[in-house]
């Protein structure tokens, strides 16, 4: 590079995207889905393609490599290098066109499989390269890799389904590349794009019978250049296909033409089960026979981690039978579902032929369960899908590695190829684990490894060239999908032959003589075992340091902390952009610093010293954690278990230790220790609220957005004459009023009582055994990072409760975040016998009714009030799995439709949508879905959100009220005695012996 400052100046007055020179940021780019970390000089976002290819140009003219960069999802370090990344995903992800009649589109690069075919779907079209990343994988990514996703034994590779590909040289040359004659009549192309395609087609000649000799004969071949496109019996020839598998080193896409495929209407999976797991690889050969478009395989090792993961817990319960050493799942999807059905029936037949029963010994043991229900069948798909993250779920310093990852041999060999494969990994003391593309002989396999050891990483290398060398005599392919990268380039010459690799090095010189894109892959690449370019590098170390949450489940520093953060493996599901709850910031923004993976990365590269002293409490990281809301959705969504709202709390922790509390964080923090106070001066309290002087200065001086009013302080506060109320008989509960909905919103507390006395319960409200204050979670101290002020105020709450848990008794709450406080933090903060039992007994308001009413205990008279309700569910709820019982709750209402809102965090988020710099994107986060369908209701539609700050939005963003279950279910009561009952919003009368002060 000439002039470092030259080049950051250079491109700020070039570009209106991004451009980042920091140590954070770059850092966040450092490495992909591998376990390489290759620090970049930069990092550019370009709003356009234009802006792309003059960044193309400055780090041409400064002498710098350039690396192209979509989700950040590979696995074998394609996208990591040292020079400027240019990173598509955010701007460029058009749709250009789309010609429905032929079936064909043209997108722009960045564009991410899941949104491309989200697109499709009303037009009865997908893109059926079905990898499993596709939820953050991007179309150039898939091309630069030639992904091949699971049902390519159907539809073929991403090669398979690429028309043209519109691209850039190095030298700033912009090319069609698509289908051509040997002659090259009728190309439209300048001068030196003819010569270019002249010189491929030559090359293609020439080494015709070296192509066919060395090139394996499996359709999972994504190793090298793929010169098999350029040979003449191929004619006429695509050089599209040249550039897909070339991984950014060859050209810079600027758009790629489709095929697309109508959309699949019908399946069945058969899960075929096999108590050995070599004749269920030996097995696979056959059924394919039955043709289906894939044959999946899931191993022993991932169902049993799945097991422990609560999302997938159910769907294996339901779809695996007994103990198998593996199950192949296979699909048909044919048009018509009597024919599925038929062949699902064959498949049976097949299994029962080839010796498989149920009350067979273990190595014939096996059959099939029948999946026909489409919710289970997504379930499967989600589980097969999340295979990589779910492998890499184990809490512990060694993990499944990928270099050998993807692997293709001819099915006849599969099943001793698999078995030898294992021998090879217990030869050098380890195991593998295996799941995936058995249809295809590509199994994911990744052998466990730590590679902060050096001893483990000579067993690696020792690894891979005997597994290569099987590979070979088998005549397959040492990279079946996944591509080349860092990790496989360097054993080409093994594969392809010293002729061929010269060829390689040929094709890569005469698109790129000043080696400009991507270097070091494919061609002249490192070794892959050069330690210097790990994750973890020889010289990685993180200091002890203190730490306030119990992270113990995991290894290493921090009590545990680092191993915590190192679960993150950056495979990106946290990039999804619809279907649950995470990120929703990274929604709102598309920023990999405000990403759970960008966090995580930023985190992990802190406690190391990799970003300087006393990175963990600097200014930078508290903007890398800003937008992080807490939601909790990736500690539930992330299938390694990454928790960075946890991880958040340390990072707050400890900048309050070291930089003390801003006047916010002490008004959001200290909130319980004065609401009381507060609500007996309510209208002084609430005057910031109607004097836009006061909102001005609050902003100013609090941090707290003018744009916003805050809850309204009330005298008639929530206080309970007595600790008891219900039938003498009835079986007990415990209502926890917390600290919200006690202080602002009075109404849910009083609903709440009412139902619970109606059904018969025996309601306990404790007075706190110090008989202070009332009773907090220590939600609010723990959002200002006051873990010390947190963990008394959940000492008052567990020893007031412990005597009813002892005994059996339901804790039961309104608020989510509060109550969930005591199934989460608590156990972080304490682990002893009280707090356990406490934490075990604590149930939301609709858990503890939807488990009475299955119990046939529930007895609630509840009449008809209006038509529908729209429910949002607050984050917590999703992430604990308990929002279902906010809908099972509301169906118990007579003629009540029920929808919910498929929404991702609302964006109040607690305090977070109140502040001025965090205002903004607590807008985007609720317009992507909830305010819409909310405007969209009509005015007859109950809204029903459980989350005090939930509610505070939508009656924010659309001057709507929403209620709580609690509420609802009061207002049916009402009804079913013929009582009028409140409108939405309108305070109820305080119900039996409440009083207000």
């Amino acid at each position: 590079m000439k002039n470092a400052s030259t080049l950051q100046r250079r491109l700020r007055s070039n570009l209106t995207g991004d451009v980042f020179f920091d140590a954070f940021s770059r850092g966040r780019y450092a490495t992909d889905a591998s376990f390489y970390q290759i620090m970049p000089a930069g990092v550019v976002v370009p709003r356009s393609m234009d802006e792309a290819l003059a960044a193309l140009a400055i780090c041409r003219d400064e002498g710098l490599i350039v690396t192209p960069r979509g989700g950040g999802t590979s696995q074998c370090g394609q996208t990591v290098n040292d020079g400027i990344v240019v990173d598509f995903s955010k701007h460029l992800n058009r749709i250009l066109s789309l010609d429905v009649e032929s079936r064909t589109c043209v997108v722009e690069p960045g564009i991410v499989l899941d949104d491309l075919n989200r697109q499709f779907k009303k037009h009865g079209l997908w893109f059926p390269v079905d990898v499993s990343t596709a939820s953050r994988a991007t179309i150039g990514g898939m091309a630069g890799n030639n992904s091949c996703g699971g049902r390519s034994l159907r539809y073929g590779t991403m090669r398979d389904n690429t028309l043209s590909m519109d691209a850039a040289l190095a030298d700033g040359t912009r090319l069609h590349f698509g289908e051509v004659a040997r002659d090259l009549a009728r190309v439209d192309s300048s001068q030196s794009g003819l010569e270019l395609f002249r010189d491929m087609l030559d090359l293609g000649e020439r080494e015709a019978a070296e192509i066919s000799e060395r090139f394996p004969k499996v359709q999972r071949r994504v190793g090298g250049y793929n010169l098999d496109a350029l040979v003449p019996r191929n004619a006429p020839n695509n050089l599209a296909h040249l550039l897909v598998g070339s991984e950014g080193t060859l050209a810079f896409t600027t758009q790629v033409e489709l095929k697309l495929w109508p959309i699949i209407r019908n399946k069945v999976l058969g899960v075929c089960h096999f108590g050995s797991f070599y004749e269920a690889m030996d097995a696979a050969q056959h059924l394919v026979k039955l043709r289906p478009i894939a044959v999946e395989l899931v191993d022993r090792t991932m169902i049993a981690l799945g097991r422990d993961i609560a999302m997938f817990k159910p769907i294996i319960g339901t779809a695996v039978r007994g103990d198998p050493d593996a199950v192949l799942v296979v699909e048909f999807a044919e048009e018509d579902q009597a024919e599925n059905l038929h062949r699902l029936k064959q498949l049976g037949e097949l299994m029962a032929d080839l010796g498989f029963g149920w009350d067979r010994p273990q190595r014939k043991w096996g059959g099939v369960v029948e999946i026909t229900e489409p919710a289970l069948q997504t379930g499967i798909a989600d589980f097969r899908a999340a295979g990589l993250n779910v492998m890499m779920s184990m809490k512990q310093e060694g993990k499944p590695v990928s270099f050998v990852e993807d692997c293709a041999v001819p099915l006849p060999h599969l099943a001793d190829y698999t078995e030898r494969l294992n021998a090879i990994f217990a030869r050098h003391g380890t195991r593998g684990t295996m799941y995936a593309h058995a249809s295809e002989g590509c199994l994911h396999v990744r052998p466990v490894l730590n590679l902060k050891l050096e001893k483990d990483v000579y067993a690696m290398r020792a690894i891979a060239e005997e597994t290569f060398e099987l590979v070979r005599e088998y005549k397959g392919s040492h990279s079946g999908e996944h591509g080349d990268g860092l990790v496989r380039s360097e054993f080409h010459e093994a594969m392809f032959g010293t002729r061929l690799v010269a060829d390689f090095r040929e094709i890569k010189q005469r698109f790129d003589p000043e080696n400009l894109l991507n270097p070091g892959k494919i061609v002249d690449p490192p070794k892959m075992d050069d330690r210097s370019l790990f994750r973890y590098r020889p010289d990685y170390r993180v200091a002890e340091f203190k730490t306030v949450l119990d992270w113990s489940a995991y290894p290493g520093a921090g009590g545990g902390f680092q191993g915590a953060v190192e679960m993150c493996n950056n495979n990106g599901a946290c990039r999804k952009l619809e279907g649950g709850v995470m990120c929703p910031s990274y929604r709102a923004t598309r920023n990999e610093k405000d990403v759970t993976r960008g966090r995580a990365n930023t985190l992990r590269l802190a406690i190391s010293g990799q970003l300087g002293p006393d990175a963990l409490s600097s200014d930078e990281m508290m903007d890398t954690l800003k937008l992080c809301v807490s939601c909790k959705a990736c500690r539930h969504e992330c299938p390694t278990g990454v928790d960075m709202a946890k991880m958040k709390i340390e990072v707050l922790a400890a900048r309050a230790e070291k930089h003390g509390l801003s006047l916010r964080d002490r008004l959001v923090g200290y909130l319980p220790r004065y609401a009381d106070l507060a609500s007996h001066v309510a209208p002084l309290a609430n005057w910031r609220n109607h004097s836009p002087l006061l909102r001005n200065l609050f902003e100013k001086f609090a941090g707290i957005s003018a744009k916003r009013a805050l809850p309204a302080f009330r005298r008639d506060v929530f206080k309970a004459d007595a600790e008891v109320f219900g039938a003498a008989g009835g079986h007990e509960v415990v209502l926890f009023a917390d600290t919200f909905n006690r202080a602002y919103e009075r109404e849910n507390l009083d609903a709440a009582l009412r139902v619970l006395v109606e059904g018969g319960y025996r309601v306990h409200v404790p007075r706190p055994v110090d008989r202070a204050r009332p009773l907090c979670c220590g939600r609010t101290f723990l959002s200002a990072g006051l873990v010390e002020q947190a963990r008394g105020e959940l000492e008052r709450l567990v020893t007031t409760y412990a005597p009813f848990a002892a005994r059996g008794v339901p804790i039961v709450g309104l608020e989510p975040s509060c109550l969930l406080t005591l199934r989460d933090e608590l156990l972080s903060l304490r682990s002893d016998n009280e707090a356990r039992s406490v934490s075990a007994h604590a149930l939301l308001f609709e858990e503890f009714l939807v488990r009475e009413a299955e119990a046939g205990r529930l007895k609630l008279p509840l009449g008809a009030i209006q038509a529908k309700a729209l429910v949002h569910g607050h984050c917590h709820q999703k992430s604990f799995g308990a929002f279902k019982p906010v809908e099972k709750v509301l169906r118990l209402v007579p003629d009540l439709t029920v929808e919910t809102v498929e929404s991702s965090c609302c964006g109040m988020a607690g305090a977070f949508g109140y502040g001025a710099d965090t205002y903004q994107a607590s807008m985007e986060m609720a317009e992507l879905s909830l305010l819409p369908t909310v405007r969209q209701a009509d005015a007859a539609t109950l809204i029903v959100a459980d989350g005090t700050s939930c509610r505070h939005q939508i009656k924010d963003g659309t001057n709507r009220a929403a209620l709580h279950v609690a509420r609802v279910l009061a207002m049916s009561l009402d009804s079913a005695k013929g009582n009028s009952h409140p409108s939405p919003g309108t305070p109820s009368t305080p119900p039996l012996a409440i009083s207000s002060i």
